[in-house]
């Protein structure tokens, strides 16, 4: 059996963004990651919030091989087979039942600016009443002058792809009210990424 790929960033910020959630979610609930990339992340979180139940998605094939391989080492009860979704095409192919929380990590700078949309609008129709959508990854932000690492990461991923690149959070935030999702809670988190909680707009 090949060994799953290995993101070292993944592991670096796999423990500052558990111990962000568990600052505010309960201790129980459905979790549908988008975007599980390597599985390091939703094993982790598995491995340390046993009480929810967490449905990791991946738009590429080879990413649901390191999902289930890591899922099955680890032996994990809380981690359902990944599912292939892609984001843009709705509606999303997922059971009825609605999460608690739905966690998007470090894919809108490495997903054209479509996806922020369609992850918007997708997660507004998948969230419970009172769930919310946690995304987190680099952004740049109006009254904060960035820093060069991400200028530079900026530049990078554009010379890539040209649909690629940080987004600036005020245009985040518009898609989302689109969606009727707002911000509710922005933290500060290592190597000067965001980890952000959208939730629904009160009535």
């Amino acid at each position: 059996m090949a060994q799953p790929d290995f993101s070292p960033s993944a592991e670096r910020n796999k423990q500052p963004i558990l111990e962000t959630l568990q600052t505010f979610l309960p201790a129980q609930g459905t979790a549908l990651e988008i975007a599980s990339g390597t599985g390091q992340h939703v094993v982790w979180l598995a491995q340390h919030m046993p009480l929810w139940t967490w449905q990791p998605t991946e738009v590429h094939p080879g990413a649901l091989y390191n999902i289930e391989v890591r899922a099955t080492e680890a032996d994990l009860a809380n981690v359902n087979v990944a599912l292939p979704l892609d984001v843009c095409k709705t509606p999303w192919q997922l059971e009825d039942t609605p999460f608690d929380l739905i966690l998007c990590i470090n894919m809108l700078h490495i997903a054209p600016w479509a996806a922020c949309a369609a992850l918007m609008q997708g997660s507004a129709t998948h969230l419970k009443p009172g769930g919310v959508l946690v995304t987190y990854g680099p952004y740049f932000e109006a009254d904060v002058v960035p820093t060069q690492s991400n200028l530079d990461f900026d530049q990078s991923l554009r010379t890539h792809d040209p649909s690629f690149g940080i987004r600036q959070l005020a245009d985040v935030q518009a898609q989302a009210a689109l969606a009727c999702l707002h911000l509710q809670a922005r933290h500060a988190m290592p190597a000067n990424n965001l980890l952000l909680v959208w939730g629904r707009t009160p009535a």
